[in-house]
């Protein structure tokens, strides 16, 4: 049996390094990146311990149209999409100045694969290893769909989390140099998928 585990780019929260990589020391700062890192050193130790075939994947933010509209790009995405079909009037956003490395869910899994198609099991960081803001994200989502988005943009301090997580971007080297791996959707590219799907399923709702 091959055993895959989640890791998350959450995990390195306050971050100590700048791109982070598969030695970079983790600074969870949310519970959730706390439980992650769990995850993570316990596959480790069971790997190292009982000799499994368990790899980890340290994915950073991988998204797509299924992604939940509770996340911030899809909130995006939706909320762009129901302006430009009159079904909103703005879009309310906390701090536009945090900073991810947004790729394709779709290119992360085709990774995943390929972590359990090797001869020795390992971790890796999935990652594009270019980072955009909150900000660059809405200004592409509402540029698709031709609208000025600071038009619709309201900030609102109660979206704003007490301990924020700045800057996230990682380096994917040793995944593309032992796996073979690259992403093959740029940011550009998923954020008009987002809003694409967004729009053809509002407007299917429509009367």
């Amino acid at each position: 049996a091959r055993f895959y585990q989640a890791s998350s780019s959450e995990m390195f929260g306050k971050v100590r390094e700048v791109p982070q990589t598969e030695l970079t020391a983790f600074h969870p700062r949310s519970p959730y990146g706390a439980a992650k890192a769990y995850g993570h050193y316990i596959t480790v130790n069971y790997r190292e311990s009982y000799n499994l075939f368990a790899v980890s994947g340290i994915l950073f933010n991988h998204e797509s149209p299924r992604r939940g509209r509770e996340f911030v790009t899809r909130k995006i995405s939706d909320g762009v999409a129901r302006i430009k079909l009159g079904l909103g009037r703005d879009l309310c956003m906390g701090n536009l100045d945090s900073q991810r490395d947004w790729g394709f869910a779709g290119d992360y899994v085709r990774a995943m694969w390929m972590m359990l198609q090797q001869p020795q099991p390992d971790d890796y960081v999935i990652a594009t290893g270019t980072a955009h803001s909150v900000r660059d994200f809405i200004e592409r989502a509402f540029a698709r769909v031709g609208l000025d988005w600071k038009r619709y943009v309201v900030q609102d301090p109660q979206f704003i989390r007490p301990a924020e997580v700045d800057r996230l971007l990682g380096d994917s080297s040793k995944a593309r140099g032992v796996l073979g791996w690259k992403p093959l959707v740029d940011f550009g590219g998923l954020v008009d998928m987002m809003v694409d799907a967004d729009l053809e399923r509002l407007k299917t709702a429509l009367p």
